[in-house]
């Protein structure tokens, strides 16, 4: 495409030309055609706007909107269609921190402070500093040989195939410079994600990509394999994602190149669907059963679990499983419903899974009742693009969090909600290489290296402001919410925190008894009391 405009814009000179030969009156149509032909060539050749370097000229469309504030950019912006994934707030704090722009604002709180439903936290008249290289987290249990000091900030889950061979040359690379993490996502390990030498998760979904048998199963000589890789430092295995839990990833058969199909082991011209369950295991038990035989072939690697929220009772099923059998995951990463995704049913994406908060809550309560909390770390992902975002989390019982939209905004994502035709405009999700031309791998992991660092740094601050000096000293009651024009509660009060071992005796908190009580470990079945109700049994 970007070949096609340039190319377009340089026939009207000649077009130009040649009518001159005839009419020379046709020479002053260079007055317009040679400026746009330089606007062509400076946008095509140009590194740091990748909408410019795929549409020359035409890109400036959308720049244009962006310096005049805030009439025409505001205008734009709230008229925009539903549904978008982040607010113009939420998209101009990445965007700026990714480019380094100042993101002081003028005339004060630009919110509507007495709104129901605005968030704070409140500072202390004793303020202190702050380093914000301590914002790390060490991961791995008691079994763990090789445990990961962590960032608390890392790029969450996107897969090779999803995103383009530029966005995760770019994404890795910034996790090279920023000293985190780069979460591979379900589509296996590629040969970009380990070219920068990025720190790396690797997550194994339910379609085994990267060590997959010929019948879609595990195979342990590839997992283990794979798993040596020095710069893999975590194995985190999917159970479910937010955006469509239980259902199982697509990768449309447009977007499966040659490449992906080796990498991944699937054939071309066919979607790629990842079966909704796991072959490896379908209980409790089993499931933990495969963490230590992971953490084994991975020798010793920190290994854990992650999934959206959905019947209470299954997780506390896996949390008995835990008790039962000794064997605990590393960590746990706890999605929301509102997760995002490439490609997922409408239904899935809003109806289906516990919200982020909910599960995050549940998760930690869960955990300390059974007295588990201190073996296992728990991350949260979900619209995570800011500090405060990343206070609240912590404060309601995350370790560290994954970011996934703001990393790709930091890529130049403007959310076009295309991700799934193969034509995005950015060039990060698609496969097409003369839109993936466009992302100047350089240029944008030095972006996303960016939003990462001024984003702590900006947490190291608020934290200091609160008089804590640390990001694990954050509690509940430090977030604060407007619930009424004249009322406000803090998480503390909002919700229910459970004591540590508060699930392990007679005294059950009445919220958790049936749940409780209808969990084992040997399976997920419903094995509560049986109600009646003219003259059906209900479960």
């Amino acid at each position: 495409m970007r070949y096609l405009i340039l190319l377009t814009f340089l026939g009207l000179n000649l077009l130009v030309w040649l009518a001159s030969q005839t009419l020379p009156d046709a020479r002053w149509g260079f007055a317009l055609t040679v400026p746009l032909a330089l606007m062509a060539l400076r946008d095509f050749f140009q590194t740091e706007h990748t909408i410019l370097r795929n549409f020359p000229v035409l890109g400036h469309m959308r720049y244009l909107a962006e310096t005049i504030r805030p009439g025409v950019q505001q205008y734009f912006i709230e008229n925009e269609s539903e549904g978008r994934p982040f607010s113009k707030e939420e998209r101009s704090l990445v965007y700026q921190r990714a480019k380094g722009v100042l993101d002081t604002k003028p005339f004060g709180t630009q919110r509507d402070v007495y709104e129901v439903g605005y968030e704070w936290v409140n500072h202390s008249m004793a303020p202190v500093h702050v380093d914000p290289a301590t914002l790390r987290v060490t991961i791995g249990g008691p079994d763990c040989t090789q445990p990961y000091h962590a960032s608390i900030l890392n790029i969450s889950a996107m897969s090779y195939g999803s995103l383009s061979r530029n966005a995760v040359l770019a994404l890795n690379g910034g996790a090279k410079d920023g000293n985190f993490a780069h979460n591979t996502g379900e589509g296996g390990v590629s040969p970009h994600h380990t070219e920068n030498g990025g720190d790396l998760i690797w997550q194994i979904g339910t379609g085994y990509f990267g060590c997959r048998a010929a019948d879609g199963g595990f195979d342990s000589d590839k997992f283990t394999l794979t798993a040596k890789d020095p710069r893999i430092k975590m194995i985190e295995i999917k159970i479910s994602q937010g955006a469509k839990p239980g259902h199982g990833g697509i990768l449309p058969a447009k977007k499966v190149t040659r490449e992906i199909s080796q990498i991944r082991g699937v054939p071309m011209g066919e979607d790629v669907l990842s079966p909704p369950a796991h072959k490896a295991f379908s209980t409790p038990i089993e499931m933990l059963q495969f963490v230590k035989r992971c953490r084994s072939l991975a020798e010793g690697k920190p290994i854990g679990i992650k999934f959206c929220l959905g019947k209470r009772r299954e997780f506390i099923s896996i949390c008995k499983a835990m008790l039962q059998t000794g064997i605990c995951p590393d960590f746990i990463v706890v999605d929301g419903g509102e997760g995002g995704t490439g490609a997922a049913p409408l239904e899935f994406t809003n109806r289906i899974g516990s919200p982020g908060i909910e599960g995050l809550i549940f998760v930690h309560n869960v955990l300390v009742g059974f007295g588990l909390r201190d073996k296992i770390k728990v991350g949260a992902t979900g619209k995570v693009h800011s500090a405060f975002s990343m206070a609240k989390l912590m404060a309601l019982g995350a370790d560290f969090c994954y970011s996934a939209r703001a990393m790709m905004l930091a890529l130049g994502c403007i959310q076009a909600l295309v991700c799934n035709t193969n034509t995005c405009p950015t060039g990060i999700a698609t496969q097409k290489k003369s839109l993936m031309g466009g992302l100047v791998v350089t240029d944008k992991r030095k972006r996303v290296a960016n939003f990462h660092k001024e984003t702590l740094e900006c947490l190291a601050e608020m934290l200091g402001a609160m008089g804590l000096h640390s990001c694990h000293q954050l509690r509940p009651w430090h977030i604060l919410r407007r619930v009424s024009v004249n009322e406000t509660r803090h998480y503390g009060e909002l919700y229910d925190f459970l004591d540590d071992g508060e699930l392990l005796g007679e005294n059950i908190p009445p919220d958790y008894v049936r749940a409780v009580r209808a969990a084992r470990a040997e399976d997920y079945d419903y094995h509560g009391p049986k109600i009646t109700e003219g003259g059906v049994t209900l479960q």
